[in-house]
C-alpha cells in the first residue's frame, strides 16, 4: 500500500504595497511626501531630499497608516529645523544667474531664434542665451546641461575606467534628489546633471567615485584610496560639494 502525503503548500507572499505619494506641509511649505514600504526595514525612518526638494518615509511591511501619521507628528519639529536650513527653490529665469562648471552666467532670454541655448559673453560677462518660447526656458535650460554633462563627463569616465581596468556598462544622466551618482554591481554608471553647475576639480571627483566603486563597491580605507588616486584633490571637492550641493539640488528648472 502506498500513502500519498500532501505537503502544505506554502503562502504565497504578499505583494509589497504600492509607494503612497501625497503633499505634506511643512511650515507653510508643501513638500512631495513618498512613503515606500521596505521588506528590510524594521522601523519607521524618514528621509529629507537633497536640497529639501521632498521627504521620503521608509516603512516595514504592514505599517498602519496612522502609525505613520504619528511618526510625522512627532518629527515635524525636526522637520522645520532641518528645512530652516534649506533655502527655497529658485526659479531659473531671465536675469538670475545660473552656475555653470562653477562660473556664474546671466540667463538672458532672446524670442528670435527657435529653441536654442548658446553661451555668449555680454559687457565683458558670460552668459547662457535661451531662445524660444519664454515658457519652455527651464526645460531647454536642464536639456542644455544634460548634453553638458554628456560631453564632460562620458570623457572622464573612459579616463578613469582605464585607470582602474575596469569598464563601465553604461553611463546614464538623470536628475537624482538623493544622490549625484550611483554604480550599480554590473557596470552601470547613473550621474546628476545638475553636477554641470559645480566646479570641474568637483566634476572629476564624482566621476572618479563612481568609477572607484566599479572596483571597490563599498567606502572603505581601500576605495578611499583608489579614489584619491584617481582624483588628489578628492577631500577639496567633496568640502565643496558638502557646502554647496544643497544650493544646487534647490534650484528649479521645471
Amino acid at each position: 500500500m502506498v500513502f500519498g502525503f500532501l505537503r502544505p503548500s506554502k503562502p504565497a507572499p504578499r505583494p509589497r504595497a504600492a509607494p503612497l505619494e501625497r503633499v505634506h506641509v511643512v511650515a507653510n511649505r508643501e513638500l512631495p511626501l513618498r512613503i515606500v514600504e521596505n521588506d528590510r526595514a524594521k522601523r519607521l525612518t524618514l528621509r529629507i531630499d537633497t536640497g529639501g526638494r521632498g521627504l521620503r518615509i521608509t516603512v516595514p511591511p504592514g505599517v498602519a497608516r496612522g502609525e505613520v501619521e504619528r511618526f510625522l507628528d512627532r518629527h515635524q519639529g525636526w522637520l522645520e529645523t532641518k528645512l530652516a536650513n534649506v533655502p527655497d527653490r529658485p526659479q531659473v529665469r531671465p536675469g538670475v544667474k545660473l552656475p555653470l562648471r562653477g562660473v556664474p552666467h546671466l540667463i538672458v532670454h532672446e524670442p528670435g531664434k527657435r529653441g536654442t541655448v548658446t553661451l555668449d559673453v555680454h559687457d565683458g560677462k558670460p552668459v547662457i542665451v535661451v531662445h524660444g518660447d519664454r515658457r519652455h526656458l527651464g526645460r531647454r535650460l536642464s536639456d542644455f546641461l544634460k548634453r553638458e554633462a554628456k560631453r564632460d563627463i562620458e570623457p572622464l569616465v573612459g579616463k578613469h575606467t582605464a585607470s582602474v581596468g575596469r569598464a563601465a556598462k553604461a553611463v546614464r544622466f538623470k536628475d537624482t534628489s538623493s544622490r549625484w551618482g550611483s554604480c550599480t554591481s554590473d557596470g552601470n554608471l547613473s550621474f546628476s546633471w545638475r553636477i554641470m553647475m559645480a566646479p570641474p576639480t568637483v566634476i572629476d571627483y564624482l566621476v572618479a567615485h563612481e568609477v572607484a566603486h566599479l572596483k571597490e563597491m563599498n567606502h572603505g580605507p581601500k576605495f578611499w584610496k583608489l579614489c584619491k588616486e584617481l582624483c588628489p584633490r578628492t577631500e577639496e571637492a567633496r568640502a565643496w560639494l558638502k557646502r554647496n550641493g544643497s544650493a544646487l539640488q534647490a534650484i528649479a528648472f521645471e
